[in-house]
């Protein structure tokens, strides 16, 4: 099993097909389904740490070359970083990607009645950036706007703009994450973008995964633009994995006895305008499952099961933090 490399967009940067998203790890509570399992009680700083690594050791050996992380992820940026630094005499170059815009304010508690909030402000942007490069310093290749909504006004802020332009200019890769049941909206909107006369953008990171393909289009437009597409969420937050979702039950009778959450990554990567899906697993067997999907076959069948992209959207709001 060997994972291709392809060039991400017009930015010069290589990535790995498959890559792996830090979201899960980072902190002891996400909206995974099955989350709390998944952690099996390592939900202490050192214990989720030390576990965290495990997993980007896993990752690293299947030839994973891309990482993804937040400054809302818990200690994602800092349990990475403390990996790098351990064994920078014999890692191979990686990609590495982060993001600004939501502030982690879950204090450590699965319980927390509010774990992350949306701050899109230029105080937001500077003071996270240089969070981010105190931890990841030159190893940060890609600086991305946390879920760029309409409704966030992000993208018409001018003071962001020129800030992320000035990032830009000084070799950093900029990009925005997108969410919601408007991403194509986001999209195209961020694909006109310039500053200085070239396009401020060169990543885009949204959702599509079988439920929920609305925004390939667009995607497909942001590609032939030149953006590197990074896609999230293949596997829908677990709802195409767990065989408690009728979602997967219903993929599981489609793929028979293949890895159903392989076959919902393999639907990302059969898409040509996709240059690296992230898995989310939270733990190194899935982490495996995940990476089984580049030896399934070209061309597999799977079922239409895509919802309106409302109510997909409302119905991943009404996912449980665990």
């Amino acid at each position: 099993m060997t994972l291709d490399q392809r060039a991400l967009g017009n930015t010069g940067l290589t990535v790995s097909r498959i890559g792996l998203g830090l979201a899960a790890l980072g902190r002891p509570a996400y909206i995974n389904l099955g989350h709390a399992t998944d952690l099996a009680g390592h939900t202490d700083v050192a214990g989720l740490e030390l576990h965290t690594h495990h997993v980007l050791d896993a990752a690293y050996a299947a030839g994973i070359t891309y990482i993804d992380a937040a400054r809302s992820y818990g200690r994602a940026e800092e349990f990475l970083a403390q990996w790098i630094d351990g064994r920078a005499d014999t890692l191979d170059p990686l990609t590495i990607g982060s993001k600004w815009g939501y502030v982690y304010v879950g204090d450590w508690q699965v319980d927390a009645a509010v774990h992350e909030v949306k701050e899109h402000t230029r105080e937001t942007l500077d003071r996270q950036f240089h969070e981010s490069l105190a931890l990841l310093g030159g190893n940060l290749d890609i600086y991305q706007i946390h879920s760029a909504t309409e409704t966030s006004g992000v993208l018409d802020d001018r003071d962001v703009a020129a800030r992320l332009a000035e990032m830009r200019d000084e070799g950093l890769v900029i990009g925005l994450t997108t969410s919601g049941p408007h991403q194509s909206r986001t999209i195209r909107r961020a694909i006109e973008i310039e500053i200085g006369g070239s396009p401020l953008f060169g990543t885009v990171q949204a959702t599509w995964n079988l439920l929920e393909p609305s925004a390939g289009p667009a995607l497909a437009e942001a590609h032939d633009a030149g953006l590197g597409v990074i896609v999230k969420e293949a596997i829908a937050n677990g709802r195409l994995a767990n065989p408690d979702s009728e979602a997967a039950r219903t993929l599981q009778h489609a793929v028979h006895d293949l890895p159903v959450d392989a076959a919902a990554i393999h639907a990302v990567l059969a898409q040509p305008w996709a240059d690296v899906v992230l898995s989310g697993a939270a733990t190194v067997e899935q982490l495996r499952s995940n990476l089984e999907a580049i030896a399934l076959e070209p061309g597999l069948e799977l079922p239409e099961i895509a919802e309106p992209a409302e109510q997909y959207w409302t119905m991943r709001a009404m996912l449980a933090w665990t």
